[in-house]
C-alpha cells in the first residue's frame, strides 16, 4: 500500500474530509496565481481571528484568538489550497461582511458578539444546505473552509492541545480501558 492510499483510507475511516486535504496527499505547491498577500495584512488576520473567536469563544479555556487561528488560516490558504479554493476563500471574506451588513447594517468587525454568532449560525446553515446539493465540480462553500480551518488551527495549536484538550508530552502505554469520568476533556494525542 502506498502513502496516498493509506491516507485516503484513513480519511474514509475517520468519516470526514478537510477542504484542502490535497496537501496531505501531495504536499504544498508553490506558484499560485492568486494573490494571497492581503491575507497576511494585520486587519485581515485580526478579522479571521474574530471570526474564529466567534466559532470557538473563550470560556474556561482560551478561545481561537489565543491560538492565532487567523494567521494559521492565511498560511494554509496560501500554501495548501488550490487556486479555485483560494479565490473562494478570499471572496468569502467580503461575502461574510456583506451578510453582516444585510442583517445588521454594519460590518462583521462592528457587530457585537451576539450579532456575529447569529450571522455565522445563518452562514453555517447556508453552507450545510449548499453541501447537500453540491456537485463534485462545484466550488466549496467559503464558510465551510473558514470553520474547518478554525477547528484544525485551534486543536493543533499549543493552546488548543494543552488547554482545551488533555495533553501528555510523553504518554504512557496504550490502555484501551482507561477510566472515563463524565466531564473529562478529550486527549490531544488519542
Amino acid at each position: 500500500m502506498n502513502r496516498r492510499d493509506a491516507i485516503s483510507r484513513v480519511g474514509l475511516i475517520l468519516g470526514g474530509t478537510v477542504i484542502g486535504a490535497e496537501f496531505f496527499i501531495s504536499g504544498c505547491k508553490s506558484g499560485s496565481k492568486v494573490d494571497t498577500n492581503d491575507l497576511f495584512a494585520k486587519d485581515t488576520t485580526a478579522f479571521l481571528n474574530e471570526v474564529g473567536e466567534t466559532i470557538l469563544p473563550e470560556t474556561k479555556t482560551p478561545g481561537a484568538k489565543a491560538a492565532n487561528v487567523g494567521g494559521f488560516m492565511a498560511i494554509m490558504v496560501r500554501d495548501c489550497y488550490t487556486e479555485a479554493d483560494q479565490k473562494v476563500f478570499k471572496n468569502g471574506l467580503s461575502e461574510l461582511d456583506k451578510a453582516t451588513d444585510k442583517k445588521f447594517k454594519k460590518t462583521f468587525m462592528e457587530a457585537d458578539a451576539k450579532q456575529r454568532t447569529e450571522v455565522l449560525t445563518d452562514l453555517d446553515k447556508e453552507a450545510k444546505e449548499y453541501a447537500k446539493t453540491k456537485k463534485p465540480e462545484d466550488p466549496n462553500h467559503y464558510f465551510t473552509m473558514i470553520k474547518q480551518l478554525t477547528l484544525l488551527g485551534y486543536f493543533t495549536s499549543e493552546v488548543g492541545a494543552t488547554k482545551a484538550l488533555r495533553y501528555l508530552p510523553v504518554p504512557g502505554k496504550y490502555d484501551g480501558n482507561y477510566p472515563y469520568k463524565k466531564g473529562d476533556r478529550a486527549w490531544a494525542l488519542s
